[in-house]
């Protein structure tokens, strides 16, 4: 069962990382909103593909108020979420089955 749980714990910490470097993405996707940027600039190009798929349905079900965007915190706080949820009850899993 030790295999099991080192899979466990390995698979929980790339979800970590993942669900953090995503995090980060829309951290500075939300800043350089500020700055208007080249929109065919291919970093803010990448930004946009990356992060529209988790921003765009918020968007629609969040209306903007007065022309905040705050889909971009609460993306943040599901993500969160997830990691404190989902990632570590999965290492908690692996470290169980050890």
């Amino acid at each position: 069962m030790f295999i099991v749980g080192n899979f466990l714990i390995a698979v929980g910490i790339i979800l970590r990382w993942a669900v953090n470097i995503y995090m980060w993405m829309i951290i500075i996707r939300a800043l350089i909103s500020w700055v208007n940027p080249d929109p065919y600039n291919p970093i803010v190009l990448f930004l946009r593909r990356s992060t529209d798929p988790v921003l765009e349905p918020l968007r629609r079900k969040i209306p903007s108020f007065g022309g905040i965007d705050f889909t971009p915190v609460i993306a943040i706080f599901i993500l969160v979420f997830v990691n404190r949820f989902l990632v570590d009850s999965i290492i908690e899993l692996g470290l169980r089955l050890r």
